[in-house]
């Protein structure tokens, strides 16, 4: 496993963390030995840095993490995101009292007294335009309760909102071989403020495995059924936004480029971490053999330019009409 520095931190994190969405719920059904065997996994491979929310499975994820936290000696870098549990979710619920309440529950869940990285989860563009809101983050690292703060986007123009503020830590964001446009200048501006950036939904909900056909079917309490036009959240979340059938076809292309002794899964985890502004890539993984194959990506050799271009062409041919200008 490789290490990169995580923005302003001293922190060394893993480049290959682990999402923990699959682990709580919304994902179809995960029991919680197979979700401690993956969270051991990834910690025994050199997995350093996890990702989690406090509406993963209504707090589940949070709790089987503190649990290994428990059992492992190993330094383990969590960051968790709260705001999604406002019902309505809406900009004038991000109040300092229901952020802390949020928290204070996270901690619990958890079992710790300080939260390493706590992020915003995808509130409403408005959010990133009150500065109260941010001034509550201040006053949780003052109070210990959390080390660092950052934001998880939905948008490009949310990212670049979000870094004015100086002590923003990390930006989270949608960042794959079907996602492209944050690379643009997204990227670069990051860079400037010296912002880590963590990418999720690196295999765009799997798709990116090459495993899915046209038969594929997914479990009633899965995203990839019930989101797929957005009905639940952003459907941005779900195939990165691209629709299952043009997703499908854009992968068929990309095996034909796949190197010798390379997964898809792999390939696309690599093509990310080509980008040297990504801290962190977090897939997910719900069995021990995908850990396995995603963490294999850090010592896989860098792609070739020439294999580069040909993904950019793929991208542009099949996925970019539909997605770029979205998010």
């Amino acid at each position: 496993m490789k290490y990169r520095t995580f923005g302003k931190t001293n922190w060394k994190v893993s480049e290959v963390g682990l999402g923990t969405w699959a682990l709580g719920g919304s994902w179809g059904k995960v029991s919680k030995s197979d979700a401690f065997e993956v969270l051991h996994e990834a910690i025994d491979r050199g997995v350093n840095f996890f990702d989690t929310a406090d509406v993963y499975g209504d707090g589940r994820s949070e709790k089987l993490i503190g649990q290994i936290l428990e059992e492992r000696e190993e330094k383990i870098y969590v960051a968790s995101k709260f705001g999604r549990r406002l019902d309505p979710h809406v900009a004038s619920g991000y109040t300092k009292d229901n952020l802390e309440k949020f928290l204070n529950r996270s901690l619990e869940n958890l079992g710790v007294d300080t939260i390493d990285l706590m992020q915003l989860h995808c509130p409403p563009t408005d959010v990133y335009y009150n500065p109260k809101v941010f001034e509550a983050l201040e006053d949780f690292v003052e109070e210990g309760k959390i080390q660092h703060y950052g934001v998880s986007v939905e948008k490009v123009e949310e990212g670049l909102k979000a870094i004015e503020y100086p002590n923003l830590t990390s930006v989270q964001i949608i960042f794959n071989i079907f996602r492209q446009r944050p690379k643009e200048l997204f990227f670069k501006r990051c860079e400037e403020k010296d912002v880590a950036v963590i990418t999720r939904v690196p295999l765009a909900s799997r798709l990116l495995t090459g495993k899915m056909t046209p038969e594929t079917e997914f479990p009633e309490n899965d995203h990839r059924n019930f989101n797929r036009e957005g009905e639940a959240f952003d459907v941005g979340e779900t195939f990165a936004g691209v629709d299952f059938e043009t997703g499908l076809k854009a992968v068929e292309e990309l095996k034909k480029i796949l190197p010798e002794n390379m997964s898809c899964a792999q390939l696309a985890l690599k093509w990310i971490l080509m980008h040297e502004e990504v801290s962190c890539v977090i897939p997910g993984a719900k069995k021990v053999w995908q850990v396995k194959d995603n963490t294999a990506a850090s010592e896989l050799p860098d792609l070739e330019p020439e294999l580069m271009k040909k993904i950019e062409n793929i991208y542009e041919d099949y996925i970019k009409p539909q997605v770029h200008h979205k998010w």
